[in-house]
């Protein structure tokens, strides 16, 4: 067990290596001059050439890549100055005569625009993603599953059809078209009889009532994320409920005289949703991912609108920042799902 776990972290670590190193070598060799995004166009010569060598941009571009992932590693190795005391926010390891070596916080560097710490940025706009992707989650894992449920008793159907038919519609249609449509339709249009706005966010701040929370603003940005994942767990629950349904145990269970609902919900279901967890899972990452346009079309604040406008203004440490975030994010979700795996199904750990 505590081999298999062991595979599965250094996998994860050599997966992030490879985003970080992906991510680097991509946005470095996007144009655009980081000195003049930093200090503007009328800086003095030798300002620009001291943010040049802070930013390490006089350096080979492999030396680059090393002092970037210095920089994002939480064990690192530093010149002992007050400046990088203060840069880095570091504690010591060990000390030598002018290196230290110290733990500290992933330094993802600092905004172009703003100058603020990217981890900083990504950390206030984390609560947003966060809870849009958990109830994007939520709605279409009980809507998906109660559908698929429906679809499946009553198979051939027009109801079995009208599902598969708004599933397919669900997976094919993109979000950002999706989101346009519906933030139109029920935001704009419809504004007077749902009551919805066109943009929002979750907290609202108001001169006469302070900060408040504004559920309905999430409404409709999360039905929109949703829409996908939805419509994949309606087709794997439509398919794992009627596969469960012609099994001997649920025969054996109707010559026992158990009731349809028992059967339903006790022993077809259960089984059933196996695999569907196994997508929802899976789907929860995927979803601060493909929140990035929703939260655009939306104006919700968030990870995915933080990344665009820094896009825009080609503030790329934000851009590199929140991506490698993502990557993260993907990474740890997958070990902790394979490791829970392992857990529970020890014939996953031989595999």
């Amino acid at each position: 067990m505590i081999t298999y776990i062991l595979k599965r972290l250094a996998y994860g670590l050599l997966v992030m290596l490879g985003v970080v190193v992906t991510v680097f070598f991509l946005f470095f060799a996007l144009p655009g001059d980081p000195v003049s995004m930093l200090s503007g166009q009328r800086t003095d010569v030798s300002t620009r050439e001291a943010m040049t060598h802070e930013l390490g941009l006089d350096q080979p571009l492999h030396i680059q890549l090393g002092m970037y992932l210095n920089d994002l590693s939480p064990v690192s190795l530093h010149e002992n100055t007050p400046q990088n005391k203060q840069k880095y926010n570091y504690s010591v390891l060990w000390q030598g005569e002018k290196n230290v070596l110290v733990t500290k916080t992933p330094y993802l560097r600092r905004s172009f625009h703003s100058n603020k710490r990217v981890d900083e940025i990504i950390f206030d706009h984390l609560e947003g993603t966060l809870y849009l992707a958990l109830a994007a989650m939520l709605f279409a894992s009980i809507v998906g599953v109660l559908f698929g449920v429906i679809a499946a008793l009553k198979q051939n159907s027009f109801w079995d059809h009208a599902m598969i038919s708004f599933s397919v519609i669900g997976i094919s249609a993109p979000s950002f078209v999706a989101g346009i449509l519906i933030s139109m339709i029920f935001g704009y249009y419809l504004a007077d009889y749902t009551g919805l706005n066109l943009t929002g966010s979750l907290w609202v701040s108001d001169p006469i009532k302070g900060r408040y929370l504004e559920l309905k603003n999430i409404i409709l940005p999360a039905f929109t994320l949703g829409l996908r994942p939805l419509a994949i767990i309606v087709q794997m629950t439509r398919g794992s409920m009627i596969e469960v349904l012609s099994q001997d145990f649920i025969r054996t269970a109707r010559a026992k005289g158990l009731s349809r609902n028992v059967i339903i919900i006790k022993h077809a279901l259960k089984n059933a949703l196996n695999p569907v967890i196994t997508a929802i899972s899976g789907w929860l990452a995927s979803l601060l991912a493909g929140a990035f346009f929703i939260e655009y079309i939306f104006s919700w604040k968030g990870i995915g609108l933080v990344t665009i406008k820094a896009v825009d203004n080609l503030d790329f440490p934000v851009v590199m920042g929140t991506t490698i975030f993502i990557g993260f994010v993907f990474i740890i979700i997958s070990l902790t799902v394979d490791i829970l795996y392992s857990l529970i199904d020890p014939r996953v750990r031989l595999k």
